[in-house]
Protein backbone atom coordinates (compact mmCIF):
# COMPACT_ATOMS: atom_id res chain seq x y z
CA UNK A 1 0.00 0.00 0.00
CA UNK A 2 1.22 3.37 -0.87
CA UNK A 3 2.07 5.49 2.07
CA UNK A 4 0.41 8.94 2.56
CA UNK A 5 1.37 11.39 4.92
CA UNK A 6 -0.70 12.22 8.05
CA UNK A 7 -2.94 14.60 7.35
CA UNK A 8 -1.29 18.37 6.86
CA UNK A 9 -2.34 21.54 8.33
CA UNK A 10 -3.05 22.64 4.71
CA UNK A 11 -4.78 20.36 1.98
CA UNK A 12 -5.50 20.54 -1.52
CA UNK A 13 -8.47 18.72 -2.73
CA UNK A 14 -6.49 17.53 -6.36
CA UNK A 15 -3.32 16.54 -4.08
CA UNK A 16 -6.04 13.92 -2.24
CA UNK A 17 -7.09 10.43 -3.23
CA UNK A 18 -9.69 7.78 -2.40
CA UNK A 19 -10.73 8.29 1.08
CA UNK A 20 -8.92 11.17 2.00
CA UNK A 21 -10.95 13.70 -0.82
CA UNK A 22 -14.02 12.74 1.32
CA UNK A 23 -13.55 15.12 3.45
CA UNK A 24 -11.01 17.71 1.73
CA UNK A 25 -13.21 20.47 1.81
CA UNK A 26 -13.58 20.26 5.52
CA UNK A 27 -11.41 21.70 8.59
CA UNK A 28 -8.19 18.91 9.67
CA UNK A 29 -9.56 18.01 13.14
CA UNK A 30 -6.84 18.49 14.87
CA UNK A 31 -2.63 17.37 15.20
CA UNK A 32 -2.60 14.15 16.08
CA UNK A 33 0.86 14.20 16.03
CA UNK A 34 0.65 16.67 19.36
CA UNK A 35 -2.23 14.40 20.61
CA UNK A 36 -0.13 11.61 20.81
CA UNK A 37 2.72 13.05 22.81
CA UNK A 38 -0.05 13.19 25.94
CA UNK A 39 -0.24 8.94 25.37
CA UNK A 40 3.76 8.29 26.18
CA UNK A 41 2.83 4.54 25.83
CA UNK A 42 2.47 5.44 21.82
CA UNK A 43 6.00 5.74 21.93
CA UNK A 44 6.91 1.92 23.26
CA UNK A 45 8.50 -0.30 20.72
CA UNK A 46 8.53 -3.97 20.42
CA UNK A 47 10.87 -6.20 21.56
CA UNK A 48 12.58 -6.11 18.17
CA UNK A 49 12.47 -2.75 17.63
CA UNK A 50 9.49 -2.22 16.03
CA UNK A 51 6.89 0.59 16.78
CA UNK A 52 3.98 0.02 18.50
CA UNK A 53 0.79 0.15 16.60
CA UNK A 54 -2.25 0.16 18.76
CA UNK A 55 -5.34 -0.64 17.10
CA UNK A 56 -7.58 -1.92 19.65
CA UNK A 57 -9.02 0.72 21.19
CA UNK A 58 -12.81 -0.37 20.90
CA UNK A 59 -11.33 -2.93 23.48
CA UNK A 60 -10.13 -0.83 26.25
CA UNK A 61 -8.39 2.88 24.93
CA UNK A 62 -4.74 4.76 26.13
CA UNK A 63 -4.75 7.06 28.68
CA UNK A 64 -3.07 10.86 28.49
CA UNK A 65 -0.81 11.81 30.98
CA UNK A 66 -3.55 14.07 32.50
CA UNK A 67 -5.30 11.33 33.44
CA UNK A 68 -2.87 9.58 35.12
CA UNK A 69 -1.27 12.42 36.67
CA UNK A 70 -5.00 12.81 38.16
CA UNK A 71 -5.36 9.37 39.96
CA UNK A 72 -2.00 9.98 41.42
CA UNK A 73 -2.54 14.05 42.76
CA UNK A 74 -5.95 12.39 44.36
CA UNK A 75 -4.28 9.53 46.35
CA UNK A 76 -0.90 11.31 46.46
CA UNK A 77 -2.58 14.43 48.15
CA UNK A 78 -6.68 13.97 48.83
CA UNK A 79 -7.07 10.14 49.50
CA UNK A 80 -10.13 9.47 51.64
CA UNK A 81 -13.57 7.71 52.08
CA UNK A 82 -16.23 9.92 50.36
CA UNK A 83 -19.37 10.85 52.35
CA UNK A 84 -18.13 9.92 55.37
CA UNK A 85 -15.29 11.62 57.08
CA UNK A 86 -15.71 14.94 58.95
CA UNK A 87 -12.43 15.68 58.67
CA UNK A 88 -10.39 18.06 55.80
CA UNK A 89 -9.00 14.95 53.87
CA UNK A 90 -12.83 13.45 53.85
CA UNK A 91 -14.32 16.80 52.87
CA UNK A 92 -11.69 17.17 49.59
CA UNK A 93 -12.46 13.54 48.72
CA UNK A 94 -16.07 14.49 48.60
CA UNK A 95 -16.00 17.45 46.79
CA UNK A 96 -13.82 15.68 44.21
CA UNK A 97 -16.07 12.94 43.88
CA UNK A 98 -19.41 14.70 43.38
CA UNK A 99 -17.74 17.45 41.31
CA UNK A 100 -16.61 14.88 39.12
CA UNK A 101 -20.31 13.80 38.60
CA UNK A 102 -20.80 17.36 37.59
CA UNK A 103 -18.06 17.02 34.64
CA UNK A 104 -19.48 13.86 33.57
CA UNK A 105 -23.03 14.88 33.43
CA UNK A 106 -22.09 18.19 31.47
CA UNK A 107 -20.02 16.24 29.31
CA UNK A 108 -23.19 13.87 27.99
CA UNK A 109 -25.82 16.52 28.31
CA UNK A 110 -27.50 15.25 31.49
CA UNK A 111 -30.32 17.51 33.33
CA UNK A 112 -27.94 17.22 36.77
CA UNK A 113 -25.63 15.65 38.01
CA UNK A 114 -28.00 13.86 40.21
CA UNK A 115 -29.16 11.82 36.48
CA UNK A 116 -25.22 10.73 37.00
CA UNK A 117 -24.81 6.92 38.72
CA UNK A 118 -21.31 5.89 38.79
CA UNK A 119 -20.62 1.96 38.05
CA UNK A 120 -17.90 -0.30 38.10
CA UNK A 121 -18.36 -0.68 34.23
CA UNK A 122 -21.09 -0.79 31.39
CA UNK A 123 -21.78 -4.03 32.47
CA UNK A 124 -22.87 -3.58 35.55
CA UNK A 125 -24.93 -0.72 34.72
CA UNK A 126 -27.00 -2.25 32.27
CA UNK A 127 -27.51 -4.99 35.22
CA UNK A 128 -28.46 -2.46 37.05
CA UNK A 129 -31.01 -1.80 34.69
CA UNK A 130 -31.91 -4.64 34.22
CA UNK A 131 -32.31 -5.16 37.74
CA UNK A 132 -34.06 -2.76 39.17
CA UNK A 133 -36.94 -2.58 35.88
CA UNK A 134 -37.28 -5.90 36.03
CA UNK A 135 -38.70 -5.56 39.49
CA UNK A 136 -42.28 -4.46 37.80
CA UNK A 137 -42.14 -7.49 35.04
CA UNK A 138 -44.40 -10.02 34.63
CA UNK A 139 -44.98 -13.20 32.31
CA UNK A 140 -46.20 -11.86 28.99
CA UNK A 141 -44.22 -8.75 29.03
CA UNK A 142 -41.72 -8.97 26.72
CA UNK A 143 -38.13 -7.28 26.26
CA UNK A 144 -36.58 -6.69 22.99
CA UNK A 145 -33.04 -6.45 22.15
CA UNK A 146 -30.95 -6.80 18.87
CA UNK A 147 -28.29 -9.57 17.70
CA UNK A 148 -25.86 -7.17 17.32
CA UNK A 149 -25.94 -6.80 21.14
CA UNK A 150 -22.41 -7.07 23.19
CA UNK A 151 -23.00 -10.22 25.60
CA UNK A 152 -23.62 -7.41 28.60
CA UNK A 153 -26.78 -6.58 26.79
CA UNK A 154 -27.93 -9.96 26.30
CA UNK A 155 -27.74 -11.74 29.24
CA UNK A 156 -29.08 -9.49 31.86
CA UNK A 157 -31.63 -9.48 30.01
CA UNK A 158 -31.73 -13.57 29.78
CA UNK A 159 -31.46 -13.59 33.20
CA UNK A 160 -34.11 -11.18 34.09
CA UNK A 161 -36.81 -12.82 31.52
CA UNK A 162 -35.84 -16.41 33.22
CA UNK A 163 -36.35 -14.33 36.95
CA UNK A 164 -39.87 -13.27 35.05
CA UNK A 165 -41.35 -15.22 32.95
CA UNK A 166 -40.90 -12.49 30.38
CA UNK A 167 -39.88 -13.24 26.67
CA UNK A 168 -36.86 -11.75 24.96
CA UNK A 169 -37.44 -11.10 21.49
CA UNK A 170 -34.69 -9.42 19.47
CA UNK A 171 -34.45 -6.94 16.38
CA UNK A 172 -32.23 -8.67 13.01
CA UNK A 173 -29.41 -6.80 10.91
CA UNK A 174 -29.48 -6.77 7.41
CA UNK A 175 -26.53 -8.67 5.30
CA UNK A 176 -24.60 -5.01 5.56
CA UNK A 177 -24.49 -4.67 9.28
CA UNK A 178 -27.56 -2.42 9.32
CA UNK A 179 -30.26 -2.97 11.98
CA UNK A 180 -32.95 -3.93 10.54
CA UNK A 181 -35.64 -1.31 12.18
CA UNK A 182 -37.98 -1.41 9.46
CA UNK A 183 -38.15 -5.14 9.15
CA UNK A 184 -38.73 -5.23 13.15
CA UNK A 185 -41.03 -2.68 13.09
CA UNK A 186 -43.20 -3.66 10.50
CA UNK A 187 -43.42 -7.61 11.92
CA UNK A 188 -44.33 -5.81 15.34
CA UNK A 189 -41.59 -6.97 17.64
CA UNK A 190 -42.60 -3.71 19.57
CA UNK A 191 -45.81 -3.91 21.18
CA UNK A 192 -48.03 -3.83 24.06
CA UNK A 193 -46.84 -6.55 25.78
CA UNK A 194 -43.12 -4.58 25.12
CA UNK A 195 -42.06 -3.65 28.23
CA UNK A 196 -38.49 -2.60 27.69
CA UNK A 197 -36.13 -2.31 24.55
CA UNK A 198 -32.55 -2.14 25.46
CA UNK A 199 -29.75 -1.77 22.05
CA UNK A 200 -26.34 -0.62 21.53
CA UNK A 201 -25.90 3.02 19.79
CA UNK A 202 -22.84 1.92 17.93
CA UNK A 203 -22.04 -1.59 17.69
CA UNK A 204 -18.74 -3.07 19.14
CA UNK A 205 -18.00 -5.53 16.19
CA UNK A 206 -19.58 -3.67 12.88
CA UNK A 207 -19.03 -0.20 14.09
CA UNK A 208 -22.77 0.49 12.90
CA UNK A 209 -24.14 3.42 14.76
CA UNK A 210 -27.87 3.07 15.04
CA UNK A 211 -30.82 4.90 14.37
CA UNK A 212 -31.45 5.00 18.33
CA UNK A 213 -33.67 7.83 18.38
CA UNK A 214 -36.29 6.02 15.49
CA UNK A 215 -36.38 2.97 17.92
CA UNK A 216 -36.90 5.01 21.14
CA UNK A 217 -39.64 6.82 19.52
CA UNK A 218 -41.55 3.50 18.43
CA UNK A 219 -40.82 1.79 21.89
CA UNK A 220 -42.34 5.07 24.02
CA UNK A 221 -45.32 4.85 21.45
CA UNK A 222 -46.02 1.35 23.14
CA UNK A 223 -45.25 2.76 27.05
CA UNK A 224 -41.72 0.97 26.52
CA UNK A 225 -38.57 2.53 28.78
CA UNK A 226 -35.52 2.59 26.41
CA UNK A 227 -32.02 1.45 27.35
CA UNK A 228 -29.37 2.37 25.51
CA UNK A 229 -25.72 0.90 25.67
CA UNK A 230 -22.97 3.76 24.49
CA UNK A 231 -20.24 2.34 25.22
CA UNK A 232 -18.66 2.73 21.75
CA UNK A 233 -20.55 6.12 20.94
CA UNK A 234 -19.56 8.18 23.99
CA UNK A 235 -15.57 7.97 23.56
CA UNK A 236 -15.83 8.40 19.74
CA UNK A 237 -18.89 11.57 19.12
CA UNK A 238 -20.41 14.22 20.96
CA UNK A 239 -23.08 12.57 22.71
CA UNK A 240 -26.47 14.41 24.49
CA UNK A 241 -28.21 12.19 26.36
CA UNK A 242 -31.52 13.86 26.86
CA UNK A 243 -31.80 14.37 22.37
CA UNK A 244 -31.60 10.55 22.21
CA UNK A 245 -35.00 9.30 23.61
CA UNK A 246 -33.62 7.22 25.94
CA UNK A 247 -34.79 6.97 29.50
CA UNK A 248 -31.07 4.89 30.71
CA UNK A 249 -27.92 5.36 29.14
CA UNK A 250 -24.83 3.16 29.79
CA UNK A 251 -21.20 3.80 29.07
CA UNK A 252 -17.86 2.97 30.55
CA UNK A 253 -14.55 4.80 31.24
CA UNK A 254 -11.93 3.12 29.76
CA UNK A 255 -13.05 3.38 26.44
CA UNK A 256 -12.94 7.14 26.58
CA UNK A 257 -9.31 7.88 27.49
CA UNK A 258 -10.19 7.17 31.47
CA UNK A 259 -9.40 4.56 33.52
CA UNK A 260 -10.47 0.75 34.37
CA UNK A 261 -13.23 0.19 37.07
CA UNK A 262 -15.50 2.72 36.48
CA UNK A 263 -18.80 3.22 34.16
CA UNK A 264 -21.74 5.79 34.40
CA UNK A 265 -25.70 4.88 34.14
CA UNK A 266 -27.37 8.36 33.02
CA UNK A 267 -30.84 8.44 33.79
CA UNK A 268 -33.78 10.40 33.84
CA UNK A 269 -34.53 11.73 37.57
CA UNK A 270 -38.17 10.53 37.87
CA UNK A 271 -37.43 7.18 36.36
CA UNK A 272 -34.73 6.55 38.72
CA UNK A 273 -36.41 7.96 41.54
CA UNK A 274 -39.53 5.09 40.94
CA UNK A 275 -36.70 2.24 40.79
CA UNK A 276 -35.73 0.21 43.84
CA UNK A 277 -31.82 -0.31 44.68
CA UNK A 278 -29.62 -2.63 42.32
CA UNK A 279 -27.30 -3.56 45.59
CA UNK A 280 -27.61 -3.05 49.22
CA UNK A 281 -24.96 -1.75 51.63
CA UNK A 282 -23.55 1.96 53.01
CA UNK A 283 -24.29 5.45 51.82
CA UNK A 284 -27.14 3.70 49.70
CA UNK A 285 -29.64 3.60 52.84
CA UNK A 286 -31.92 6.87 54.44
CA UNK A 287 -32.47 4.84 57.62
CA UNK A 288 -32.14 1.18 58.76
CA UNK A 289 -33.60 -0.48 61.29
CA UNK A 290 -33.79 -4.06 62.03
CA UNK A 291 -37.54 -4.24 60.78
CA UNK A 292 -36.90 -2.68 57.70
CA UNK A 293 -34.83 -0.13 55.47
CA UNK A 294 -36.00 2.93 53.58
CA UNK A 295 -33.49 4.16 50.56
CA UNK A 296 -31.59 7.53 49.38
CA UNK A 297 -32.64 9.36 46.32
CA UNK A 298 -30.58 9.07 43.48
CA UNK A 299 -27.81 8.68 42.40
CA UNK A 300 -26.39 7.44 45.90
CA UNK A 301 -29.52 4.58 45.95
CA UNK A 302 -27.54 3.08 43.53
CA UNK A 303 -23.87 3.89 45.15
CA UNK A 304 -23.70 1.11 47.93
CA UNK A 305 -20.29 0.96 49.39
CA UNK A 306 -17.30 2.43 48.93
CA UNK A 307 -17.48 3.96 45.23
CA UNK A 308 -14.78 4.06 42.77
CA UNK A 309 -13.45 7.40 44.18
CA UNK A 310 -9.86 8.13 42.41
CA UNK A 311 -11.45 6.58 39.57
CA UNK A 312 -14.21 9.11 38.96
CA UNK A 313 -11.67 11.90 39.52
CA UNK A 314 -9.71 10.05 36.73
CA UNK A 315 -13.26 9.81 34.29
CA UNK A 316 -13.36 13.74 35.24
CA UNK A 317 -9.84 14.21 33.54
CA UNK A 318 -10.65 12.30 30.93
CA UNK A 319 -13.89 14.06 29.94
CA UNK A 320 -11.85 17.49 30.31
CA UNK A 321 -9.32 15.76 27.78
CA UNK A 322 -11.70 15.31 25.15
CA UNK A 323 -14.31 18.24 26.01
CA UNK A 324 -10.94 20.92 25.06
CA UNK A 325 -10.29 18.52 22.23
CA UNK A 326 -13.90 19.15 21.09
CA UNK A 327 -16.04 15.68 20.81
CA UNK A 328 -16.93 17.30 16.99
CA UNK A 329 -13.31 17.04 16.01
CA UNK A 330 -12.78 13.71 17.56
CA UNK A 331 -15.44 12.33 15.52
CA UNK A 332 -14.07 14.23 12.33
CA UNK A 333 -11.13 12.33 12.99
CA UNK A 334 -12.75 9.04 13.77
CA UNK A 335 -14.05 9.41 10.29
CA UNK A 336 -11.34 10.03 8.25
CA UNK A 337 -9.27 7.42 10.14
CA UNK A 338 -12.36 5.10 9.61
CA UNK A 339 -12.96 5.79 5.70
CA UNK A 340 -9.18 5.50 5.15
CA UNK A 341 -8.84 2.39 6.57
CA UNK A 342 -11.76 1.06 4.72
CA UNK A 343 -10.15 1.76 1.55
CA UNK A 344 -7.08 0.78 2.30
CA UNK A 345 -8.35 -2.64 3.87
CA UNK A 346 -10.13 -3.51 0.58
CA UNK A 347 -7.25 -3.64 -1.00
CA UNK A 348 -5.81 -6.62 0.85
CA UNK A 349 -6.57 -10.04 -1.12
CA UNK A 350 -9.77 -12.07 0.89
CA UNK A 351 -10.37 -10.01 3.25
CA UNK A 352 -14.13 -9.17 3.97
CA UNK A 353 -15.64 -6.92 6.41
CA UNK A 354 -18.50 -7.35 8.35
CA UNK A 355 -20.94 -4.64 8.63
CA UNK A 356 -20.91 -1.24 6.02
CA UNK A 357 -17.87 -0.40 4.11
CA UNK A 358 -18.23 2.87 4.07
CA UNK A 359 -17.51 5.33 6.82
CA UNK A 360 -21.16 6.90 6.67
CA UNK A 361 -22.87 5.96 10.04
CA UNK A 362 -19.91 4.09 11.29
CA UNK A 363 -18.03 3.94 14.05
CA UNK A 364 -14.23 3.09 14.47
CA UNK A 365 -14.43 -0.43 14.62
CA UNK A 366 -13.71 -2.56 12.02
CA UNK A 367 -14.08 -6.49 12.07
CA UNK A 368 -12.80 -8.80 9.22
CA UNK A 369 -12.65 -12.05 8.28
CA UNK A 370 -9.24 -13.17 5.89
CA UNK A 371 -8.76 -16.25 3.64
CA UNK A 372 -5.70 -17.87 2.18
CA UNK A 373 -4.58 -17.39 -1.60
CA UNK A 374 -6.15 -21.23 -1.43
CA UNK A 375 -9.77 -19.57 -0.12
CA UNK A 376 -9.10 -21.28 2.92
CA UNK A 377 -9.93 -19.80 6.41
CA UNK A 378 -7.02 -17.91 8.33
CA UNK A 379 -8.09 -18.23 11.89
CA UNK A 380 -8.42 -14.73 13.52
CA UNK A 381 -6.13 -15.74 16.73
CA UNK A 382 -3.53 -16.47 13.98
CA UNK A 383 -4.02 -13.05 12.19
CA UNK A 384 -3.47 -11.72 15.61
CA UNK A 385 -0.29 -13.79 16.68
CA UNK A 386 1.11 -13.09 13.45
CA UNK A 387 0.54 -9.08 13.52
CA UNK A 388 1.46 -8.87 16.98
CA UNK A 389 4.95 -10.15 15.82
CA UNK A 390 4.88 -6.72 13.78
CA UNK A 391 3.75 -4.71 16.18
CA UNK A 392 0.35 -4.80 15.71
CA UNK A 393 -2.31 -5.02 18.05
CA UNK A 394 -5.41 -5.75 17.51
CA UNK A 395 -8.04 -8.10 18.94
CA UNK A 396 -8.85 -11.63 17.43
CA UNK A 397 -12.36 -13.85 18.68
CA UNK A 398 -16.32 -12.85 18.89
CA UNK A 399 -15.52 -9.39 20.99
CA UNK A 400 -18.12 -10.60 23.10
CA UNK A 401 -20.85 -11.06 20.33
CA UNK A 402 -21.55 -14.57 19.47
CA UNK A 403 -24.72 -13.98 18.04
CA UNK A 404 -23.79 -11.27 15.75
CA UNK A 405 -20.99 -13.45 14.28
CA UNK A 406 -23.46 -17.03 14.20
CA UNK A 407 -26.02 -14.35 12.35
CA UNK A 408 -23.11 -13.86 9.46
CA UNK A 409 -22.16 -17.39 9.63
CA UNK A 410 -18.66 -17.07 11.30
CA UNK A 411 -17.00 -18.07 14.33
CA UNK A 412 -14.90 -15.12 14.98
CA UNK A 413 -13.15 -12.23 13.62
CA UNK A 414 -10.33 -10.12 13.94
CA UNK A 415 -11.20 -6.51 14.96
CA UNK A 416 -9.16 -3.27 13.69
CA UNK A 417 -10.10 -0.11 16.19
CA UNK A 418 -8.42 3.12 16.08
CA UNK A 419 -9.01 6.22 18.03
CA UNK A 420 -8.23 9.95 18.37
CA UNK A 421 -4.39 9.11 18.46
CA UNK A 422 -4.40 6.85 14.88
CA UNK A 423 -2.18 8.04 12.03
CA UNK A 424 -2.84 7.21 8.72
CA UNK A 425 0.52 5.37 8.77
CA UNK A 426 -0.62 3.19 11.44
CA UNK A 427 -3.40 2.37 9.19
CA UNK A 428 -0.75 1.71 5.71
CA UNK A 429 1.12 -0.77 8.77
CA UNK A 430 -2.02 -2.91 9.45
CA UNK A 431 -2.84 -3.10 6.08
CA UNK A 432 0.75 -3.76 4.32
CA UNK A 433 0.70 -6.36 7.52
CA UNK A 434 -2.51 -8.25 6.43
CA UNK A 435 -1.37 -8.75 3.07
CA UNK A 436 1.39 -10.39 4.23
CA UNK A 437 -0.57 -12.26 6.46
CA UNK A 438 -1.97 -13.97 3.75
CA UNK A 439 0.93 -14.54 1.84
CA UNK A 440 2.22 -16.38 4.89
CA UNK A 441 -0.53 -18.57 5.33
CA UNK A 442 -0.64 -19.40 1.76
CA UNK A 443 2.57 -20.72 1.67
CA UNK A 444 2.91 -24.78 0.78
CA UNK A 445 4.12 -27.07 4.03
CA UNK A 446 7.66 -27.81 4.21
CA UNK A 447 9.06 -30.82 2.10
CA UNK A 448 6.42 -30.40 -1.02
Amino acid sequence: MTTHAEYPAVVEPEELEGAQALQAEEPIPFDVEAIRADFPILERTTPDGRPLVYLDSANTSQKPRCVVEAIEDHYLSHNANVARAMHLLGAEATEAFESSRAVIADFVGAASSEEIIFTKNASEALNLCAHSLGASLRPGDEIVVSVMEHHSNIVPWQLLAERTGATLRWFDVTEEGRLDVEGGLASGLINERTKIVSITYVSNVLGTVNPVTQVAAAAHAHGATVVLDASQAVPQMAVDVQALGADLVAFTGHKMVGPTGIGVLWGRYDLLASLPPFLGGGEMIETVRMTGSTFAPPPHRFEAGTPPIAQAVGLAAAARYLSELGMDQVAAHEHLITAYALEGMASVPGLKILGPSTAVDRGGAISFTLVNHDGEQIHPHDVSQLLDSRGIAVRGGHHCARPLHERFGVQSSTRASSYLYTKTSEIDALVDALTYVVGFFSRPPRGR
